[in-house]
């Protein structure tokens, strides 16, 4: 049985404060809460608002066939306004006691008819919230008898326009969605694999104001069955077929994270990062090339080891040089000798 998130919190609050350790099955529980280097699979929790249509509660239910086995659903209405501080407080206990990062809340009223609330939390504070309205939908059950994903299958994603790099909305709209649809992070994916894809179209602005200045997003749901190419080619064709669930929405309210905020959440820890490798590049080929930086080698004044067979051959020269230097001498004193007995009558080796 784990512990409730207040145990934890009460038993984490003492161990900062230099009280006494928790209980083992508290700091098992606690281990498991820790920031990871790798982080797996983002749960999310769904939830119903104060209202919640049948259509809406049908929205719930699609996005937790898509996102199984990492989603939550909540059948129970609450009483929870996202965009205040009381509502928010009310949502990061409900994801922490779920454990889920990722959070969407459906509501219907006469105001805000059809609304959806997606959001995520980080370090169990609320990070941002987007609010949209959903203007058309056509969930899992108006494709029936079509293939379907598989469970636990990653999509594509493609995001498709313009806007979804000029507007900033538009950005952080699209790194949530990726937040949310990605499933387990891998690190190499196998082809067979891939069977749906996720498309989210963006068009243009209204000239407008209000709710109409932002973009109208279509999303689009297709299983993908990979076939061999008619032309011959190695590459398997991929072969589309609408399976749901697609929406057209408008994005209505947003409440994005601060700069310093979105810095830290975005901070990597250093085991993370690769080293980087000084002096090694990799070439076309794939081989791996490296460059080393010596220093000039003054080699005349060095001197190796020399083996037995140099040793004797210089020996040998060094006795042939001095015999030879001795000839020369003995040459050279027999004439002058010579010269000598020639002027003077008589040798230089009677003197």
């Amino acid at each position: 049985m784990a512990p409730t998130p207040h145990q934890a919190k009460t038993a984490k609050a003492k161990l900062i404060a230099g009280g006494k350790q928790p209980k083992a099955r508290i700091a098992r529980y606690l281990k498991t809460t820790e920031s990871q280097l790798t982080e797996g699979a983002k749960n999310s929790l769904l939830l119903k608002g104060i209202r919640c249509s049948d259509a809406m509660s049908t929205v719930l239910k699609d996005m937790r066939s898509v996102q199984s086995p990492h989603a939550k659903l909540l059948n129970k209405n609450n009483v929870i306004v996202p965009f205040d501080d009381a509502g928010q407080q009310s949502l990061e206990f409900l994801a922490t006691k779920n454990d889920a990062t990722l959070f969407a809340m459906a509501s219907h009223n006469k105001k805000r008819p059809n609304n959806l609330v997606m959001g995520r939390t980080f370090d169990r504070r609320i990070l941002d919230m987007v609010e949209i309205g959903i203007l058309q939908y056509r969930s899992l059950s108006d494709f029936g008898g079509l293939p379907k994903k598989r469970l636990g299958s990653k999509p594509l994603l493609q995001f498709v326009g313009d806007l979804w790099s000029s507007d900033i909305n538009l950005k952080r709209l699209q790194n949530l969605l990726i937040d949310f649809y990605r499933g387990d992070p891998v690190d190499s994916l196998v082809l067979s694999g891939l069977d749906h894809v996720m498309v989210f179209t963006a068009a243009e602005m209204s000239l407008g104001g209000g709710q109409d200045s932002f973009p109208l997003v279509h999303q689009r749901t297709y299983y993908m069955k990979l076939k061999k190419d008619p032309k011959g080619g190695k590459a398997p064709v991929p072969y589309l077929t609408p399976s749901g669930p697609d929406m057209d929405f408008r994005v209505r309210r947003t409440q994005f994270a601060s700069p310093d905020l979105w810095k830290l959440a975005m901070k990597q820890p250093a085991g993370v990062k690769a080293k980087k490798k000084k002096n090694q590049t990799t070439n076309i080929f794939g081989e791996t090339i490296g460059r080393l930086h010596l220093e000039k080698q003054d080699i005349d004044s060095k001197s190796g080891k020399k083996s037995k067979a140099l040793r004797l051959a210089e020996k040998l020269e060094k006795d042939e040089e001095r015999a030879a230097v001795e000839s020369e001498l003995g040459r050279e004193g027999e004439e002058m000798n010579s010269e000598f007995k020639q002027a003077y009558g008589f040798a230089m080796d009677g003197m």
